[in-house]
């Protein structure tokens, strides 16, 4: 925090400053005797009427009343040097993107509109890069029309937490009413040491995900359209990922796996994805024999850097990843567009 040569705090931010990276501190219980104080620190993506709006690494908006500010300054936009593989979140965003493929996009300005029959969010929702070419509410209205046209419902993924990230849209989508259904950790990490483990279980690779693997998957309700996703068959454009699922087998015959996964190669990098583990089979090393069995392959198609994406809540997997050396990169977050009735239609919020 800032504070002066006699001592007291300093508040050293301005409505200038909207867009950049800022570390606040307000009064915890205003009117409260004694100093009772919180700590903020995000992207200061509005200040009106007196509020501050600070969206954080993790997508919450946090308000503050401008007149609870003790202290406040502009920080460093880049966060500290993370492990593992240098890159920046869009490059993530489009290498994630081409492993898990829409069967249907569509172009909004600079937009990227995706649609699998719902199977799945990730190919289900807006990538917002750059321009939509329109004001944000009338893209709004359109990505709404485009979802609706196809009886699904509407969501942008937006990122947070690395240099350059959409804090500022996260925070607009909010005052629009738009909900954050999911958060997601996208990690990365080096493809060689996950691949030198061994757990010394018997891992079966193929290019495809067979019945018996989906069974164990349990998400391929959406049929043809998730063999499509699954396979990288989808509306992308070159170059051509290259996808291997693994398997470890049931000791029954006719069961499904007892463990599965999946990697889609795409250059340099390698995405991991459906790692599965059945219940009564867990803590035995499995996910880590499928994924460093994965690791093995993509590194003989010239991958080195791995990422994959986890959700926020899911202790168990995290645990997994963090063990086998990969570590956060960003977040990002799944907004969901209002219901009809709940929708604000002069753009200014709820």
């Amino acid at each position: 925090m800032e504070i002066a040569a006699t001592g007291r705090y300093e508040v050293r931010i301005t409505a200038s400053d909207v867009g950049k990276r800022v570390s606040v501190r307000r009064l915890s219980v205003p009117g409260a005797t004694g100093e009772r104080f919180t700590d903020t620190v995000g992207v200061l993506t509005s200040w009106d009427d007196g509020v501050l709006v600070i969206t954080r690494r993790n997508g919450e908006s946090v308000r503050i009343a401008e007149k609870d500010l003790v202290a406040g300054k502009v920080v460093p936009a880049a966060p500290a040097r993370r492990r593992g593989p240098a890159a920046t979140w869009e490059e993530l965003t489009r290498v994630t993107a081409r492993a898990w493929p829409p069967v249907e996009r569509e172009r909004l300005g600079e937009w990227e509109l995706r649609a699998a029959g719902g199977f799945t969010r990730r190919a289900n929702s807006v990538l917002p890069h750059g321009d939509p070419g329109l004001p944000l509410d009338e893209a709004l209205a359109a990505v709404r029309r485009w979802y609706g046209e196809r009886g699904l419902p509407a969501y942008l993924q937006v990122a947070t937490g690395a240099e350059g990230t959409q804090e500022t849209l996260a925070a607009q989508l909010e005052q629009r009413g738009w909900t954050r259904e999911v958060s997601v950790e996208v990690w990365t990490g080096a493809l060689a040491p996950v691949a030198d483990r061994s757990e010394g279980s018997e891992v079966v690779l193929s290019r495809t995900a067979d019945a018996a693997w989906r069974a164990r998957y349990g998400r391929t309700g959406a049929g043809e359209v998730a063999e499509r996703v699954l396979h990288a068959r989808g509306a992308q454009s070159a170059p051509e990922v290259s996808v291997w699922c693994a398997a470890v087998p049931a000791a029954a015959p006719g069961e499904p796996p007892v463990a599965i996964g999946r990697v889609a190669v795409d250059g340099r990098w390698a995405t991991f994805s459906a790692v599965e583990v059945a219940p009564e089979q867990r803590r035995r090393g499995l996910a880590t024999a499928v994924v460093a069995a994965l690791a093995r392959k993509a590194l003989e198609e010239g991958a080195f850097a791995g990422c994959l994406q986890v959700e926020s809540d899911n202790t168990a997997a995290r645990a997994l990843y963090a063990g086998l050396g990969f570590a956060v990169h960003h977040s990002y977050h799944h907004f969901r567009a209002p219901e009809p009735a709940e929708r604000d239609t002069t753009g200014s919020g709820r």
